[in-house]
Parts: C-alpha cells; structure tokens; sequence
C-alpha cells in the first residue's frame, strides 16, 4: 500500500459515434468497469472521479480502454487528470460547497 492517496479523473470520449445514445452506452460501458473495480469513485456530466492506489488507477484507465475497444468502438479518446500526494478525499472537498 502507498503511503500516497491517489484521485483520477476519466473522461472516455468515443470516436466517430454521432448518435447520442450510441455515445451514452460506450460511456455506461466505461462506468461499469470503474464500478466493477470497488474503487471509490463519483460519475459526474463531464467525467468520474476515482480514489484508490496510483496502480489500481492507471491499470483501471488501461481496461476501460480495452473493454470500449473490445465493446466495438473503432477509437477511443481519453482524457485524464491524475493526482498523487497529500490530497484529501473527493467527498471532503465537494461537501463544503453542496447547494440545495
């Protein structure tokens, strides 16, 4: 175990698909496999944020480009922002600021 907390935001962008809900099953694919892994993690409009070890995160990243790969889709563009250190936990960080 790292004594490192590691946060991973994904954004899985299918390629050359036009139809929104073609677009939206390749996304809940790429959902699944993050929920499949029991890392924490919060879906949000844009990507999903996970919390885990730095590995689990980047070996999370590389299946879900497998499985979109593997689900049909020609190209996949993913977006990531990754961060290691002393960080605190999503949850902490979003509830100061929850509205109604």
């Amino acid at each position: 175990m790292s004594k490192y907390k590691s946060a991973m935001a994904i954004q899985v962008v299918p390629i050359g698909i036009s139809e929104k809900k073609d677009i939206y099953d390749f996304v809940d694919i790429a959902i699944n496999c993050i929920k499949e892994s029991g890392l924490e993690y919060l879906v949000g409009p844009f990507e999903t944020t996970i919390e885990g070890e730095l590995e689990d995160l980047l070996a999370l990243a590389a299946r879900i480009q497998k499985k979109l790969l593997d689900s049909g889709l020609k190209t996949v563009g993913t977006n990531i922002k990754l961060w290691t250190g002393n960080i605190g936990s999503t949850s902490e960080k979003l509830n100061r600021h929850k509205g109604n």
